[in-house]
């Protein structure tokens, strides 16, 4: 990881069909990055643009996301900055059956970054 390499933030207004140009643009920072880790990157980051869109004052109108990058000799930290709470606040859904598990449409997003990453919150 080359700590002094020029990371761009951005800012998406808070809209899921912005999604595209987030993963896009991630694909595009990331270049030079081994395929595993981009891929594990971008699904993590396609994860938190769509709870911060979902979740948080940023998917109202006018709402904004920013991304974030910080880069040490062995770690990226990728980053993004909502409006605040928009009425709910998500969490790791802890208390589900396997039934429940196998029948969930959404809330599976953080368990996949927690598993994907070394740290999160």
């Amino acid at each position: 990881m080359n700590p002094n390499r020029l990371w761009t933030h951005r800012l998406y207004p808070g809209e899921l069909p912005r999604l595209s140009a987030v993963r896009r643009d991630l694909r595009t920072d990331l270049d030079g990055l081994d395929d595993e880790t981009v891929d594990t990157l971008v699904l993590c980051g396609s994860e938190l643009f769509a709870n911060c869109v979902k979740y948080t004052a940023s998917g109202h109108d006018g709402g904004v996301v920013r991304t974030l990058w910080q880069a040490d000799d062995h770690t990226l930290t990728l980053g993004f900055t909502d409006d605040g709470l928009g009425g709910t606040v998500p969490a790791l859904p802890r208390t589900r059956s396997t039934t429940q598990w196998q029948q969930a449409e959404d809330q599976r997003g953080l368990l996949m970054i927690e598993e994907l990453s070394t740290a999160w919150g």
